[in-house]
C-alpha cells in the first residue's frame, strides 16, 4: 500500500492514473498534480467511486524546483511518477533528491530551448565527444547517478513503452533466449488511422522534433549519423500489414549500446505514412518547426509551440482512431553456438484502449508500462539507489506484469529480418 505522487494530466498519465487506480492493491493512495488543476480535478472526478484508490489533486508549475519541493514535502509520497514533459525531468529530479523521494519517468530529458546558451555549449562538447548531434540523450539524467545512489534513492528512466518495454524485451532476450546478441532492430508501427490530414499522436512539439532530427545507429562500437528520415525500410507487420518505416535517433539506443554486451548493431524504426511526411516536411521547410522565438505583432512566438496549438489535441484522437499498433524488438545472434533469430512484440488496438481508458493506443501503450514500472518500484522489485535505465533492472516481473496488465507480448522465432 503506497502513496504516489503523480505529476502530469496529458494523454499518457491519464492513462497511467486510471492503471494505477486499477491496481489499488499497491496505489492506495495517489496525487494528481500539474500546472492545470483543474484538468487533474476532471480525472479526479471521473474516477471516483470506480476505484478503492484515494484520489487528491494539486496545482504546481514542474519548471519549478522551490514549489515541487513544496508539494513533495506537503504530500510525503513513496514515488513521484513524472509524466509531464521531458523538459522538466531535471527540475523534478532535483526536488526528489531535496526531499528523499524515489523517481521515475517515462522518456529521457531533453531542453525546451535548444537555442539557449549555456545549454548549446554543453551540447556542442557531447557532440564533438559523441560523434553525433542527437540533442535528447540519457547524459544529462546519468549524471544524476552518484547523487542518488548517495541519498539511497532509486530513479528508473524512460518506463513507457520505447524507451521502455522495448529495453525490457532487449533485457528477457539476453538472460533467456541468448547467449550473446549480436543485432537489435527495434520497430514501432502504428496502423491507427485518425482522419486528419495531419496529427501527431503524442505531445506535437515532442513528437516533430524527435522525427526532424538527424537519425543515428550504433554500429561496431561508435554512432552513425544519417540525415534525417534518409533510410526508408518497408516491413509486414501482424495484424497491422507492409508498412514504410524510417531509422530515426532514439534513446534507448544508447543505453542499450552500453548495457547490451558486445551488441554489434543497434537500430531503431518507425513507420509514418506519406501524409504526415509531406505536411512535416513543408512545416519545416517554412520553419514552424522551429524552436528558436520569432517577433510577431510585438509578441515573441516560438513556432512549434504555435504548431501545437494549432493542431488536435492528441488526448482527442482516442474515439476517432482506428487499426493497431506494432511495437517490437528483433535479435540475431547465438544461443548454444547456433546462429539465432527471435522477434518479441506487442500489438495493440486503438479503439479497446479507448473502450478501457478513453485514449488511443499511442497513450496505453506509454501508460500502462509506467504503472507497471511503478509498481515495481513501490514492491521493491526494482528499487536499488542509483539512477537506472530498464534493461539494467530484473525482466521477469515486466514481462508477466504486461500480460496482465494490457498489453501481452508475442514471439516469433526465426522472424523476417530488416536488411
Amino acid at each position: 500500500m503506497a502513496r504516489v505522487l503523480i505529476i502530469g494530466c496529458g494523454g499518457v498519465a491519464s492513462v497511467a492514473i486510471q492503471k494505477c487506480c486499477q491496481n489499488s492493491s499497491v496505489f492506495s493512495e495517489i496525487c494528481i498534480a500539474s500546472r492545470t488543476k483543474a484538468k487533474c480535478d476532471a480525472l479526479k472526478e471521473k474516477l471516483e467511486g470506480k476505484t478503492e484508490t484515494k484520489i487528491t489533486t494539486a496545482q504546481v508549475n514542474a519548471d519549478n524546483v522551490d514549489e515541487l519541493i513544496a508539494l513533495i514535502n506537503d504530500y510525503k509520497p513513496e514515488l513521484v511518477m513524472n509524466i509531464a514533459l521531458p523538459y522538466q525531468d531535471l527540475t523534478i529530479m532535483d526536488a526528489c533528491l531535496a526531499c528523499g523521494v524515489n523517481y521515475m519517468d517515462t522518456a529521457n530529458y531533453e531542453p525546451e530551448d535548444t537555442n539557449d546558451p549555456e545549454w548549446r555549449e554543453i551540447y556542442e562538447k557531447r557532440c564533438k565527444e559523441e560523434g553525433f548531434s542527437a540533442y535528447f540523450d540519457y547524459s544529462w539524467q546519468w549524471a544524476y547517478k552518484e547523487k542518488f545512489e548517495k541519498a539511497g534513492l532509486c530513479a528508473v528512466l524512460g518506463s513507457g513503452f520505447d524507451p521502455g518495454v522495448t529495453q525490457v524485451f532487449c533485457a528477457y532476450a539476453q538472460k533467456h533466449w541468448f547467449d550473446t546478441i549480436d543485432t537489435i532492430d527495434i520497430l514501432d508501427c502504428n496502423g491507427g488511422d485518425h482522419g486528419y490530414p495531419f496529427a501527431t499522436n503524442f505531445n506535437p512539439e515532442i513528437n516533430l522534433r524527435e522525427v526532424s532530427a538527424p537519425g543515428s545507429y550504433w554500429e561496431n562500437g561508435h554512432w552513425v549519423e544519417i540525415p534525417a528520415m534518409s533510410i526508408k525500410r518497408e516491413y509486414d507487420f501482424d495484424q497491422v500489414g507492409h508498412k514504410d518505416m524510417y531509422l530515426l535517433h532514439h534513446e534507448e539506443i544508447e543505453s542499450l549500446a552500453k548495457n547490451i554486451p558486445n551488441v554489434k548493431r543497434i537500430r531503431f524504426f518507425m513507420t509514418f505514412g506519406q501524409s504526415y511526411l509531406t505536411h512535416m516536411n513543408c512545416l519545416e521547410n517554412v520553419g514552424m518547426l522551429s524552436t528558436e522565438p520569432v517577433e510577431f505583432e510585438g509578441h515573441q512566438i516560438v513556432p512549434i509551440q504555435f504548431l501545437k496549438a494549432l493542431l488536435p489535441d492528441p488526448a482527442s484522437l482516442g474515439p476517432r482512431t482506428v487499426g493497431k499498433t506494432n511495437i517490437g524488438c528483433i535479435f540475431t545472434g547465438k544461443k548454444d553456438g547456433k546462429e539465432k533469430t527471435a522477434y518479441v512484440y506487442n500489438v495493440c488496438d486503438h479503439q479497446e484502449c479507448y473502450k478501457e481508458v478513453g485514449s488511443q493506443a499511442i497513450s496505453y501503450t506509454t501508460g500502462v508500462p509506467a504503472m507497471i514500472g511503478a509498481m515495481l518500484m513501490l514492491t521493491g522489485e526494482w528499487n536499488k539507489p542509483g539512477v537506472y535505465t530498464a534493461e539494467e533492472l530484473n525482466p521477469d516481473p515486466f514481462m508477466d506484469a504486461l500480460n496482465k496488465w494490457g498489453l501481452p507480448w508475442q514471439k516469433i522465432d526465426d522472424p523476417v529480418l530488416v536488411d
